[in-house]
């Protein structure tokens, strides 16, 4: 299928065409009549904003998502929620093999750097698992969710709100059908909120370690390994993904509840029980959700300043979730504690981490800041307004994190373009942009003399 693109494009071109031309279908969709409640045509801007985050899985919306679309508008919005959360290229694999359609070798590695693998072995094996996994995990949660959204809604709605919910939250997309105030009704619901944080966790953690933690569980019961040896046979991978994101989520819980404790604007009217599950709720919608059970207009300067270090940091690799990753972050702080130690190698659970992959690491997060600075000062002088609430939405919007400050509904055309630009960058990455244009990329041929510089 992909044999003749790939002949022409490159496979991270591939990508970001594939990305970009679901977007303009379901912009197209959406804008017609029948995608409406009212059966009137949307304006094409608001309607390539909600496809864009859709299918970036961001959550930021222009117009409210339970009132303005028609039943048919929610459902396309639903698929391209779902089609952005597993990836264009995966999804489409995956109907081709539910097909019967011929894997070629071509596909295959368009999937491998889809993906971000480095392997080609048991590639379609693990798509599989992928579309398997999602799909359990997903109607896990539509059942979960049903056990409130039933009695609320009634049968047919409650079941309805209840599948949207469910994938919109595996998908990180943070779209709801609720209302303008997404789950805040739902802040002292125990219930609901972990269902939404274990579906969130669940598709933002990445599908390798699942797979990881699924080979563990396997050796712990059939070959009888203890669970410290299962744990051990873990990869290097999936350990770091695993520390890293419990570390952030509890640790930002922690200073979400120390820092808005008292902030009437936020949990401070809530009772103890309730400010904890709102703050660890918060920590965990910040890595590229988009939920939210309190306003994020009444956070405190200095939770936003912590916001902006979760959001831009996200999820994990291989997974649904947006920002530079769990796995980034922890190489360059693993590598800035090696060189402060006057290590030359870094060298974590007795295994060596590439110098590429530190520099791969170094280039993702400055290429990612820079662009957040620039997207920054552009929106900025674009739309003005606070400057607080504009790296927010900017974040937000790189991050494909879909909070906002109350940001998002006063944009006008410019602006608008400006944060679609940057949900698409943040879904693609801005590297893989970088790379977009750099088709014809050479292997350096000559070396030259070694000169030190000094630094710091």
């Amino acid at each position: 299928m992909f044999s003749n693109l790939n002949k022409e494009l490159s496979t991270t071109q591939i990508i970001a065409l594939g990305f970009l031309g679901a977007i303009f279908i379901g912009a197209v969709i959406l804008c017609l009549p029948f995608s409406s409640a009212d059966g009137s045509f949307t304006p094409f801007i608001d309607a390539l904003f909600t496809s864009t985050t859709s299918v970036c899985v961001t959550g930021l919306v222009v117009v409210n998502t339970a009132t303005h679309w028609s039943l048919f508008g929610k459902i396309i919005i639903l698929i391209l929620i779902q089609l952005g959360g597993l990836g264009i290229v995966s999804f489409v694999t995956g109907i081709m093999m539910a097909a019967g359609s011929r894997i070629t070798l071509s596909d295959r590695l368009l999937l491998e750097d889809a993906l971000n693998l480095s392997t080609l072995k048991g590639l379609v094996r693990f798509l599989k698992f992928i579309f398997r996994g999602t799909f359990i995990i997903e109607i896990t949660g539509a059942i979960c969710y049903s056990f409130v959204f039933v009695p609320d809604f009634g049968l047919i709605k409650g079941l309805w709100f209840s599948l949207f919910h469910a994938v919109s939250a595996f998908c990180n997309a943070g779209i709801d059908l609720l209302g303008e105030n997404s789950l805040e009704p739902y802040a002292s619901n125990l219930w609901i909120n972990l269902v939404t944080m274990f579906l969130i966790v669940s598709g933002g953690i990445g599908f390798v370690v699942w797979r990881d933690i699924q080979a563990a569980i396997k050796n712990h019961f059939e070959k009888k390994f203890t669970v410290k040896k299962s744990l051990q046979k873990l990869r290097l991978h999936t350990k770091i993904t695993l520390i890293t994101t419990i570390v952030l989520i509890f640790g930002g819980a922690v200073l979400i509840f120390i820092l808005e404790y008292t902030n009437s604007d936020t949990i401070g009217k809530m009772n103890v029980s309730e400010k904890i599950i709102a703050s660890l709720f918060q920590s965990v919608t910040l890595r590229t959700a988009g939920f939210t059970t309190f306003s994020q207009a009444g956070l405190r300067h200095g939770t936003v300043l912590l916001c902006y270090f979760l959001m831009i940091i996200g999820g994990s690799s291989i997974g649904t979730a947006g920002g530079i990753k769990t796995t980034t972050v922890a190489t360059l702080f693993l590598s800035t504690r090696a060189v402060v130690r006057g290590k030359t190698h870094l060298v974590v659970f007795r295994k060596n981490i590439p110098h590429q992959t530190v520099t791969k690491a170094l280039a993702v997060t400055m290429v990612s800041i820079s662009f957040l600075l620039l997207a920054s000062v552009v929106l900025y002088q674009a739309e003005g307004g606070s400057m607080i609430d504009v790296v927010y939405e900017t974040t937000s919007a790189i991050a494909t994190v879909g909070l906002t400050r109350d940001y998002t509904s006063k944009l006008h055309l410019l602006g608008k373009l400006i944060i679609i630009v940057c949900m698409y960058l943040g879904r693609i990455g801005p590297i893989s942009m970088v790379i977009f244009f750099n088709k014809n990329r050479r292997k350096d041929l000559v070396s030259f003399p070694h000169e030190d510089i000094t630094v710091g």
